[in-house]
């Protein structure tokens, strides 16, 4: 069996479990490849893609929060989107690539490739597909893929995607995929135990705003520590190292987030789907830090819905619900029970196992 996972770099959530996934079967011995949708297609593809979503979340994320409203409206209507159709045009690249390498199954933790997919499965072709959602929500456009089965996050969100159209028996509950070695802490990072530690992470590309909610927990509630994670964003980086405060620990992209998620009291976060699984996974108390309008805020609802996270839409109510949560240990506790119960720590175990399963 040989497996292929396609992602897009849009955002670098879907990247980040499509790498969970590839990591799981190469450590379960079963051949797996991941590439990047758009590096099929070709580097100008890439580049515009990025530029686009980017753009769409600058600043509060309005143009972001219109482009997917607009996004849910025309996937009420039945009509083939111009998303499919565009998608559309790059499935002779993907059918080559796909064919070339000899792969049995795709696995397509984004919505581009799988309906690039899905167009050559309408064309005949004899291609497995398996779709893993990376958001609590059924986004738009999910019921224009055709795939053979569809992990979603949560077993509660499944009537939501039976609206959308997919059977149940092709829906599997096994959460958001994260490798199962995630929550394995072989080495803590070094802290300093006098103080209890908020870490502040906003994604792989560093959005938010991130150096006003620092500068106001540092000011605001001083008897902590402070680690800043900033991802990709340099300009970000820069900005936060300029602060003279001897209890903030400002960092780039890190590859141990899980080391840096253990050794922390609570956790700030945005609210992006694979971000907050891997709090969830680590069980740690969390704070969800403005989300971006769109998806943001489905995952944002379903996480303090379920008693998994507190929500805040301010500087004001971030500066509040930290305090509140450093003070009260007891909410600490039943969030960490709640996330026990609603987050599963073998979800790209439990996928690897039922891929060998209907592969027999």
């Amino acid at each position: 069996m040989k497996i292929l996972v396609l992602s897009c770099s849009t955002g670098g959530g879907h990247n980040a479990c499509g790498h969970y996934i590839e990591k799981e079967f190469k450590e379960n011995n079963i051949t797996c490849d991941f590439a990047d949708y758009f590096d099929i297609l070709g580097s100008n593809a890439k580049k515009r893609s990025e530029k686009i979503y980017l753009g769409t979340t600058k600043g509060n994320g309005n143009i972001f929060k219109l482009a997917y409203k607009l996004g849910e409206a025309y996937s009420k209507t039945g009509i083939t989107s111009p998303v499919y159709t565009l998608n559309k045009l790059g499935k002779d690249k993907l059918y080559s690539y796909i064919k070339e390498n000899d792969y049995d199954l795709v696995i397509s933790t984004h919505l581009f490739p799988a309906m690039a997919v899905t167009t050559l499965k309408e064309e005949g072709k004899d291609i497995k597909l398996i779709n893993v959602a990376t958001d609590y929500h059924a986004i738009p456009f999910w019921e224009e893929t055709k795939p053979d089965y569809f992990v979603i996050p949560h077993i509660t969100l499944k009537d939501e995607f039976i609206k959308k159209g997919f059977k149940e028996e092709i829906l599997q509950a096994f959460g958001i995929s994260v490798s199962s070695s995630f929550s394995k802490i072989k080495n803590d990072i070094y802290m300093l135990a006098d103080k209890e530690t908020i870490l502040i992470t906003s994604g792989s590309m560093g959005f938010g705003k991130m150096k006003d909610i620092t500068k106001s927990i540092l000011e605001k509630i001083p008897n902590v520590y402070v680690i800043a994670l900033c991802g990709n964003n340099k300009e970000l980086y820069s900005e936060l190292k300029k602060i003279d405060n001897s209890k903030l620990i400002v960092k780039g992209y890190v590859n141990n987030i899980n080391e840096y998620i253990s050794a922390s009291t609570i956790v700030l976060t945005k609210p992006g789907g694979l971000t907050s699984t891997e709090v969830g996974v680590i069980r740690k108390p969390m704070i969800h830090i403005m989300p971006i309008p769109g998806v943001e805020n489905y995952n944002a609802k379903f996480f303090e819905k379920n008693g998994l996270s507190l929500v805040s839409n301010s500087i004001e109510e971030v500066i509040a619900n930290t305090a509140k949560l450093l003070e009260n240990k007891d909410m600490q506790n039943m969030m960490v029970e709640n996330q026990s119960k609603f987050i599963n720590k073998n979800s790209a175990k439990d996928l690897v196992d039922f891929v060998c399963k209907i592969s027999e």
